[in-house]
């Protein structure tokens, strides 16, 4: 991976010399209880080892890990054999979990056909068939702007009982959503708008920001080029969206015992896919690199308890992470937690890489998101790292749309590393970063492309080992996050102060939408 002889003038080695090279030396045997060892051995092509594996799963579970699937389970079972056989203390922590299936999009006229479809985060159930009314809806290029659903006025003489036929555009899926239900519709029927190839696609998102209601009605996605067919005059369709059922689901929690068991280091990043797609960026690159890096500090005697999470049901509203992090609470142990830190989606295939953004240089954070004090010492840590390795990074907003959302409402400082989803990567960005400028950070995200072959493995190299320097850091000492004063790292490893952000992002005109992932990304038009 990276070389760790010399610090200045630091270059990065290429991925495709970093896995032809051999694993370092005694990697299996030895303790890597020093920056130079455990960047040494902590390598891509081990975290593909388990990228792999993901995939297999999902290859073998009808092309997903979601929660409440077998591949979720499968999943959380290598997880656990991989942990158990490199000497982890670990436990599976369960939750409840309401599992929504997969849903039916059938047109019955004036052509038969069964589209791809997916459920949207908030909506009813429902076994609906009926007539299709398109409402205000643009076919024509440029399809830009579209107000369909956005106001009251487009359901003037809707016809009660009726399938809705929406377009993306303008307002969020919420607003839309509630205007045809209160209009009388049966279900809807939401397609992407198709002004550009990134909108065009199959159609899924959360129907709560505004609205924080779920629906009582069905509502469903659809592709531009599907809407477009059930626009068709005289068309019919068949809308389903089964009953949830009680599947509870399990995190997989590990432990390494430290000598201060009431100061634990805790990082995590969630195991789950959605539906659509095997998620091996979001998140098996997260998943995978910390798994890896487990496998690597396996023998390490740390000063502070390290405790990894894989989270499962993020995808459908961070379930996992809330509900440990509540029992924590009642239990009256989260005082024991130092920190938190998440990495979801580290190796997107157009990244830029990015920071959460503890100390807001680039971004506010959203109103009512807490930043607990110690999380801007955690984003230092990270960019003193991208310092070191002579990496161009940026702030990613501290939204708390992802696992570290319920342990930052708690107080507990938080941070981590982010390479992008469903923002479109600016010119600028790709002058610093390379990739193409026009097309999102992943333009898989969230679909069934999420394979092993959408990752970029210099940027997976690269975090590999930013997040395995800040778990060895804290191993031995929090003292700049919590005051915890632990010991200094074996060696003569010196990270320089942070450099500066490259300020691509939040900018007026390009990259104005929060880079975060999580499970509330698509509550926009």
């Amino acid at each position: 991976m990276i070389a760790t002889a010399a610090i200045a003038g630091l270059a990065l080695v290429p991925t495709s010399a970093a896995l032809a090279a051999p694993a370092g030396a005694g990697c299996d045997n030895r303790t890597n209880n020093t920056y130079e060892k455990l960047l040494e051995c902590v390598r891509v092509d081990g975290v593909l080892e388990h990228q792999q594996a993901l995939q297999d799963i999902a290859d073998a579970n009808g092309g997903n890990r979601a929660a409440g699937t077998t591949g979720y389970t499968e999943s959380v079972d290598y997880v656990v054999d991989t942990l158990e056989a490199a000497g982890w203390n670990v436990e599976l922590d369960g939750f409840d979990f309401t599992y929504v299936p997969p849903p039916t999009l059938q047109q019955l006229a004036p052509t038969p056909a069964t589209y791809e479809s997916a459920v949207f985060t908030g909506t009813g159930y429902g076994d609906i068939t009926g007539n299709v009314v398109p409402v205000d809806i643009v076919l024509a290029p440029p399809r830009d702007p579209v107000t369909s659903g956005c106001e009251d006025s487009d359901f003037v003489g809707f016809p009660a009982g009726s399938i809705a036929l929406i377009q993306r555009g303008t307002c969020e899926f919420g607003v839309k959503a509630v205007n045809a239900q209160e209009a009388g519709a049966a279900a809807v029927i939401m397609f992407n708008q198709g002004n550009t190839e990134l909108r065009s696609g199959l159609l899924t998102g959360t129907l709560f920001g505004v609205n924080q209601t779920p629906l009582s009605i069905p509502v469903v996605g659809a592709s531009f080029a599907d809407g477009a067919k059930l626009a068709q005059a005289g068309s019919t369709a068949h809308v389903v969206v089964s009953s949830p059922e009680s599947r509870p689901q399990v995190n997989v929690i590990a432990e390494l015992p430290g000598k201060n068991d009431g100061n634990v280091v805790m990082a995590g990043a969630h195991l789950d896919s959605v539906q659509a797609g095997p998620g091996i960026n979001d998140n098996g690159s997260g998943s995978s690199a910390l798994l890896e890096i487990a496998q690597q500090m396996s023998k390490l005697q740390p000063e502070n308890t390290l405790r990894f999470a894989w989270w499962g049901a993020e995808e459908s509203g961070l379930l996992g992470s809330r509900a440990y992090v509540a029992d924590q609470v009642a239990a009256g142990t989260l005082d024991d937690v130092a920190l938190y830190l998440n990495f979801d989606m580290v190796a997107s295939p157009n990244y830029i890489f990015m920071v959460y953004d503890g100390d807001e240089s680039g971004w506010d954070a959203p109103e009512g998101v807490p930043i607990p004090e110690g999380s801007t010492q955690i984003e230092d840590l990270f960019e003193s790292y991208y310092t070191w390795a002579g990496v161009p990074y940026d702030d990613a907003q501290f939204s708390g749309r992802s696992d570290y959302q319920a342990f930052i409402q708690n107080g507990v400082p938080a941070g981590g590393l982010f390479t992008g989803a469903e923002v479109v990567k600016t010119p600028a960005q790709a002058e610093i970063w390379g990739g193409t400028a026009g097309a999102q950070y992943d333009p898989c995200y969230h679909l069934v492309c999420d394979t092993i072959d959408n990752l970029a493995l210099d940027a997976l190299d690269v975090n590999s080992d930013a997040i395995a320097t800040a778990v060895l850091t804290y191993a031995y000492s929090t003292e700049s996050v919590n005051g915890v004063v632990g010991a200094k790292v074996p060696g003569n490893f010196v990270l320089p102060a942070p450099g500066t952000p490259e300020g691509t992002v939040n900018l007026p005109g390009g990259g104005g939408l929060a880079p975060d992932h999580g499970h509330e990304h698509d509550e926009l038009d």
